[in-house]
This record gives structure tokens, C-alpha cells and sequence, in this order.
């Protein structure tokens, strides 16, 4: 029976939302009872990031798995240094401080999709020889700080025309343009599509937001994209010009847009498009850049219009959170043990 009891790990949180950020200092502690003397090879708290994607395909001897793996974050610190006669560590309860400070740089935000996820963690282990460690698993929120210049992000630009013709009995126009493409969840969005409809066929004006997820493994993808929300404007009668318009609600719970991961990418866009009946539907999409709340600001300028596809980042709003909630004063109460104010169970 092991002799380590109630092993457990807390961190303080910076603010309401528990998250970090690049320049973060994340500190707790660790703690256990001994129900009698032991002997420990070391003990370390480790801060990781990584990210990973899998999936299959094919059925039977054709089925064939992808997966990769990227390492963002990797660090260790040593509570009870590691020795190779072990260290003894008396009988009764230990309080061990540690500390780290998440290095700037590029790292993506944390995420959770069907073909992939990026976590971050804390990690503590004791080793005791000739016996399984024991460990305990904290799990983080990161929030990345490694993005593009919003301007470089969102240009200004105006309308663009998406024309089709040859299919019926005339000709169909349409161009579209969208309040902004920089949002958060709860913003509303808009978008008006001035359609000139000189064909001999009824049309509608359809919108939707689609979110497009990209899991990456060497040369192969594997492509989720889904619509979120759909609308359908009026009929567009023959031979005739209307504006349809719509407004959009960003979902609460949306996931942001992430650019600055190798293998897993997530984007949006808000696609315009006209349903006509057997022939080609003609459309316009409109990226969108998705960021926590608080960051997103339209830009001066007026209305901005669809860009060409490209790589966008994901600003992050840690440099708006709240203050980091004070951490108790720490004193030293032994070898290797600190005794001080414990931050919030998490």
C-alpha cells in the first residue's frame, strides 16, 4: 500500500476566466501526506503544451490511421531534486511551491475538435523506486498572444460583384457587403446582397455561417466544415433588382479563429449565395475573424467587404483580463517544504 495520501495540485488563477497567456507567471503548490517515512527518487511538476490530431480511413485492409503531434511548451522544475539514492522525506503533510512563466513565442490557443485537440497541463509526479509514480494532471486554458497586426488581418476594402450568366433565359448579378469581419461571440454581423435578377427563374438570396476546421497530418488533411447558422431571405421574383439583408448572432459557444498551429487550423465565413433551381448557384464569401470578447473593436472606415482567402490569426485578449488575485507570502518550513496561503483548488 502506498504511503503517499491525498496527492494533489493547485495553481491560483489570474483572473475570472482562468486563463493564461504568453508573459503569464502560473504558481501553486503541490501536496501529500506520508503515512510514514519514504524514500523518494524526485519530485517535479512539469508545464506542457502540445497539440495532436488522428483519425482513419478506409475499412478493412485498406483502412489507414494519420496522425502527428506538435510540442509548443516543455517545462520542468524539480521540487525534490533528483537522486539516484533518493531523497527521505519524514512522516506527515508537505507543501512544495512552485512556479513557471509561460515563454513568448508561438503558441496556439487551447482546443478541442473531433480529429484534434491542444492542451495545455500541469503535470506532478513522485518517483519512488521499484514503484509506479504517482502522478495527478491539471489542465489549462491558453490563450494565445501570437497573432497578426489586426489591420493586417481585417484590410479595409469595399464591395465585390459575383456575376453568373448563360444558364436559363438571362443573366443573374449579385454583389454583397459585410458590416465588419473582425467579431466575438453574442456580436451580430450583417450582411445585404443587392441581386439583379434578369433570368426568366425565381431565385432567393440564402446566407450562411460556416465554420471550416483543417486537421493536418504530412501531406494529408482532413476537412470539417459545418454551417452554424442559416437564413433565407425573399424571393427575388424575374426580371426584377432587391436587396436581401440579414443579421447574424455569433454563437456563444464558437470556436476562435486559430491560424498559429501547424496541424490543426480553425476559420469562418459568412457565404452569400443565391438558390436557383437546376444551374450553378452563383455566391460571395465573406472571411470572419473570431476573438474572445473584449478584443474585437470595429474599425473606422465604414462597411468592409469579402477579402480573398487567406491565413488569418487569432488575437487574444489577455492583454485586457483582469488583475492576477494575490498569492499568499511563502516561508520556508524545512527541507524542501514551504508552507504558505493555498491558491484556490482547481
Amino acid at each position: 500500500m502506498s504511503p503517499i495520501k491525498g496527492f494533489s495540485l493547485v495553481y491560483a488563477p489570474l483572473n475570472a476566466g482562468r486563463t493564461f497567456s504568453q508573459g503569464d507567471t502560473i504558481e501553486g503548490m503541490v501536496t501529500f501526506t506520508l503515512t510514514k517515512e519514504t524514500k523518494v527518487k524526485g519530485l517535479s511538476v512539469k508545464l506542457k503544451g502540445d497539440a495532436n490530431v488522428h483519425w482513419s480511413e478506409g475499412t478493412g485492409d485498406k483502412r489507414k490511421s494519420y496522425s502527428a503531434h506538435r510540442t509548443y511548451l516543455d517545462l520542468k522544475e524539480y521540487l525534490v531534486e533528483k537522486k539516484e539514492n533518493g531523497t527521505v522525506l519524514p512522516k506527515g503533510d508537505h507543501q512544495f511551491k512552485f512556479g513557471f512563466t509561460f515563454p513568448h513565442g508561438v503558441m496556439p490557443s487551447s482546443f478541442k475538435g473531433l480529429h484534434g485537440k491542444i492542451c495545455y497541463m500541469l503535470v506532478a509526479k513522485v518517483s519512488r523506486s521499484w514503484r509506479l509514480p504517482s502522478s495527478v494532471v491539471k489542465d489549462l486554458n491558453f490563450v494565445s498572444k501570437s497573432s497578426h497586426n489586426v489591420q493586417a488581418i481585417c484590410p479595409q476594402s469595399g464591395s465585390v460583384d459575383k456575376k453568373m450568366s448563360g444558364f436559363a433565359s438571362g443573366q443573374l448579378e449579385m454583389s454583397a457587403t459585410i458590416n465588419t469581419n473582425l467579431c466575438s461571440p453574442g456580436d451580430t454581423v450583417s450582411v445585404a446582397a443587392q441581386i439583379s435578377n434578369s433570368s426568366s427563374k425565381q431565385t432567393k438570396a440564402k446566407f450562411s455561417l460556416q465554420q471550416k476546421i483543417v486537421y493536418r497530418a504530412n501531406a494529408s488533411i482532413k476537412v470539417s466544415d459545418q454551417s452554424l447558422l442559416k437564413t433565407v431571405g425573399e424571393t427575388i421574383e424575374p426580371n426584377s433588382a432587391e436587396t436581401a439583408s440579414c443579421q447574424f448572432t455569433v454563437p456563444a459557444d464558437v470556436i476562435y479563429t486559430l491560424q498559429d498551429c501547424e496541424i490543426i487550423s480553425v476559420n469562418h465565413y459568412l457565404k452569400v449565395y443565391l438558390d436557383i433551381s437546376f444551374a450553378i448557384d452563383p455566391e460571395v464569401e465573406f472571411p470572419l475573424v473570431v476573438v474572445p470578447c473584449g478584443f474585437a473593436t470595429l474599425q473606422p472606415g465604414g462597411a468592409l467587404g469579402p477579402y480573398p482567402a487567406g491565413s488569418f490569426g487569432a488575437p487574444s485578449y489577455s492583454d485586457l483580463l483582469p488583475p492576477a488575485y494575490p498569492i499568499g507570502p511563502s516561508a520556508p518550513a524545512g527541507s524542501g517544504a514551504y508552507g504558505y496561503s493555498a491558491p484556490d483548488p482547481t
